[in-house]
């Protein structure tokens, strides 16, 4: 499954993220494998997210985050 399709309020850990030009962009946001993440919410389109990363919030697109696959 890939980030974008996490539910509100889920937990998962990060177990790869696909290579593009914006994967070291990604990682240096602090999403690589064996992070977990927390996904907040969802706009209501479903663009952009939030998630919990260590007691930040991140936001990213929709697209950026089907490139993050979760376990």
């Amino acid at each position: 499954m890939t980030l974008d399709k996490l539910t509100k309020n889920r937990t998962a850990t990060i177990t790869h993220i696909r290579q593009n030009s914006i994967a070291p962009k990604l990682v240096e946001m602090g999403l690589y494998p064996g992070k977990r993440v927390t996904l907040l919410f969802k706009a209501p389109m479903g663009d952009p997210i939030a998630l919990d990363i260590d007691g930040y919030t991140l936001s990213l697109r929709k697209e950026e985050a089907s490139f993050v696959e979760v376990d």
